[in-house]
């Protein structure tokens, strides 16, 4: 029974999620993005290790939410934009994908040949930004954005998997 409302939950979250999401304002959304991405990558900017975004647009899309955002580097600090004229490249992916992409527990080149996360554009830009993501130190994030960020991961990772699969988790404990 919790299993199926688990399951029911991580399948149709993103669609109860959505409406609100599509009506918080830009402005706010970009305030959570910068001050989120100055979070995670705190060491790599203190680093520079953004230059290769400089002048260059990466869009990231969440599918099901509707969402996306333009993402670039100048004057050595990150920016986001709403619109732009054309992108470098091109990262989407439906949220509870890119949940567990953040909290390692799917690997994104493995949810890229299963066609859940699409990468388009400037391969290189993108493989540069892939690597980027790749290094980021979990333990590094607050705890209490490293704690949610888990149990999320966890529970969507957990409704998303087959009864015979929970089976088996269950059994191997």
């Amino acid at each position: 029974m919790i299993a199926q409302l688990r399951k029911h939950m991580v399948q149709h979250g993103p669609s109860i999620l959505r409406v609100p999401a599509k009506l918080t304002p830009f402005p706010v959304q970009k305030k959570v993005m910068l001050e989120g991405l100055a979070m995670v990558f705190k060491e790599a900017l203190e680093d520079g290790d953004f230059e290769f975004l400089e002048d260059r647009w990466l869009k990231v899309e969440v599918r099901d939410l509707g969402l996306q955002w333009f993402i670039s580097y100048q004057d050595e600090k990150l920016v986001v934009a709403e619109h732009i004229e054309q992108e470098d490249v091109s990262f989407s992916g439906e949220c509870n994908d890119l949940v567990l992409i953040a909290a390692r527990k799917e690997d994104p080149d493995t949810l890229f040949f299963q066609r859940r996360l699409r990468i388009e554009g400037d391969t290189e830009l993108g493989l540069e930004v892939k690597n980027l993501m790749d290094s980021i130190d979990l333990d590094s994030l607050p705890a209490p954005v490293k704690f949610v960020l888990q149990q999320s991961a966890d529970f969507i990772h957990k409704g998303m998997q087959s009864p015979a699969e929970q089976k088996e988790v269950m059994n191997a404990h």
